[in-house]
């Protein structure tokens, strides 16, 4: 999972600081779709403890949402009629997001033991 969240920060990045390189203007859509299948599959894949906590349950959810997130990010990489702002958009709306569930999940665990 972390792996996949890397190459997605690793391709957003690529456009702004590595703008004289060819090789990466052209690559950075490919890294970022790998990573954003890569977080799918194993926030899809991923096991959670078992809990009655309703919270709980939505923030583990949640997490697969910002997936999805990502995943629609690379559909506006690769769609001809989108411009940068629009990738970018659901690229900082899913890290806004996944910010809130990493925090709010150690959290709320640490509250239902």
């Amino acid at each position: 999972m972390p792996t996949g969240l890397l190459l997605i920060l690793a391709a957003t990045a690529a456009p702004f600081f590595l703008s004289g390189h060819d090789w990466a203007q052209e690559a950075y859509p490919y890294v970022y779709i790998a990573g954003a299948l890569i977080l799918l599959v194993s926030r899809l894949f991923q096991k959670h403890p078992k809990t009655d906590d309703l919270r709980l349950r939505r923030l583990y959810r949640l997490e697969v949402w910002v997936a999805v997130i990502f995943c629609v990010a690379a559909f506006f990489l690769f769609y001809p009629g989108a411009a940068l702002r629009d990738w970018i958009a659901f690229t900082l709306a899913g890290a806004a997001l996944q910010a809130y569930t990493s925090i709010a999940i150690p959290n709320r665990e640490s509250k239902t033991k």
